[in-house]
């Protein structure tokens, strides 16, 4: 009898799921993420450091950003299992006194933190542009791309030190450790806008053309409703795997920008900040001060770099 229960109960259980949740079961793109194991170990690295970094406050021994709770007499302790690690550093501290755990998961908040809003204000422009350049066309399309083809002949890393250095020569000493992130996200954000505009312009060619755009214009809809409601909801596959890619890129730059300095303060370091800093005590010994915010770095890299790949190919109809 308990047989005959509990198929019945599954059954039971999936009828009363919510409908998105049982389409989204049943949908392809599912399909192809259950039948990757490297995607699915990717999607949960992925989430394990969201989860560490939001829940930082938590997990940490000690705050890296205040300075009353570090100690400089608990500065350079090896990593805890080794012959000079001490409890509960167990990762070690740098020359500061900081825990080196807990400055790499109050890091990687900074870091997912500038990573994620840079690619929300990249989607955001490129977006809007290319709906625009593809809807409309003529002299606005030609404008808006003859931009992006000057832009793409700069390497991304290039405008964001060009606008970061705008940036510090106009306020000088006046940006504290929140404008500095304000203008990171800004820097990257203007850095990778071109990619989302070039494909919803494509998209755009395409779809304006159909015969649902031409009814909406027909019953009168103003163009912005029809560009937002109606055409970019078909344009948002590439999207989203431009912004999956994307958000390793902006992770990138601004571990590269911190690395050189015009970053992340010291005071509020991100994993670029953190790894700059521990470069410096490399050949002295205290390796584990840059070896773990790097290992960090590029396990996040990674996974998201996998996740961005597996979804480029899932979304491809030519590949099902």
């Amino acid at each position: 009898m308990s047989e005959a229960v509990v198929p019945h109960t599954t059954e039971k259980r999936a009828a009363e799921a919510p409908g998105w949740f049982r389409r989204a079961l049943d949908s392809d793109l599912f399909y192809s993420f259950r039948r990757s194991k490297i995607t699915m170990i990717a999607a949960g690295v992925t989430l394990l450091f969201f989860l560490v970094a939001i829940f930082a406050s938590v997990l940490s021994v000690q705050n890296p950003f205040d300075p009353a709770q570090l100690q400089l007499m608990n500065s350079r302790i090896s990593p805890l299992w080794t012959a000079d690690g001490q409890s509960p550093f167990l990762l070690g501290t740098d020359e500061q006194g900081r825990d080196v755990l807990s400055a790499i998961l109050y890091g990687l908040r900074i870091s997912l933190l500038v990573g994620v809003l840079g690619v929300v204000l990249s989607g955001a422009i490129g977006i809007l542009l290319g709906l625009t350049a593809g809807y409309f066309g003529g002299a606005v399309d030609g404008l808006i791309m003859r931009i992006a083809d000057v832009q793409l002949s700069f390497p991304a890393i290039l405008i964001a030190l060009l606008i970061n250095g705008i940036a510090k020569s106009v306020f000088g000493n006046k940006l504290d450790e929140m404008s500095m992130l304000a203008v990171l996200v800004f820097a990257i954000g203007l850095s990778f806008w071109v990619q989302y505009a070039r494909t919803v312009r494509g998209s755009v060619l395409v779809e304006k053309n159909k015969d649902y755009v031409a009814a909406a214009q027909l019953i009168g809809l103003p163009a912005p409703v029809i560009m937002l409601r109606h055409v970019l909801p078909n344009t948002t596959g590439p999207i989203l795997v431009i912004a999956t890619i994307n958000l390793a890129l902006a992770i990138i730059t601004e571990a590269t920008l911190s690395f050189l300095g015009s970053g992340m303060p010291e005071t509020m370091p991100s994993l670029g900040t953190l790894i700059r800093i521990g470069n410096g005590y490399l050949f002295a010994g205290e390796w584990w001060i840059v070896a773990f915010p790097g290992i960090a770095l590029a396990g996040l890299i990674l996974s998201i770099n996998l996740l961005g790949d597996w979804l480029r190919d899932a979304l491809n109809p030519k590949l099902r």
